[in-house]
């Protein structure tokens, strides 16, 4: 009776074990879900190249000091401003417009040339 009992028992451990672990793969397979472990999986991946773009720049910037230091550049330079953008008035031409006479009439850049 005893043994009757323990392999009912044990089976029916096993049955609720199966079943539960049937289940959550089917969860884990709904389309609700694959769509969180495709959001978690790229936040985590937005997170990985961040910090190796943070990596990349530190070794750009030490890098960069130890060939300042190697080519003697460490001093301080003068710093000089670029200058200003440079502004045109939106009738003035940059161009001379000249017009000259030839046997056909008028020729030149006015854009009403005769060919």
């Amino acid at each position: 009776m005893f043994r009757r009992a323990f392999w009912f028992t044990t089976g029916a451990a096993a049955g609720v074990w199966a079943t539960t672990k049937v289940h959550r793969k089917l969860r884990r397979l709904q389309p609700d879900s694959l769509a969180a472990q495709a959001a978690e999986k790229a936040v985590e991946t937005g997170h990985r190249l961040r910090q190796f773009a943070v990596d990349v720049r530190t070794g750009m910037a030490d890098r960069e000091e130890q060939l300042h230091e190697a080519l003697g550049l460490t001093e301080t330079t003068e710093v000089r401003e670029l200058p200003g953008p440079r502004r045109h008035a939106v009738l003035e031409s940059p161009y001379r417009i000249t017009r000259t006479t030839g046997p056909t009439g008028l020729t030149g850049p006015t854009g009403n040339e005769d060919h």
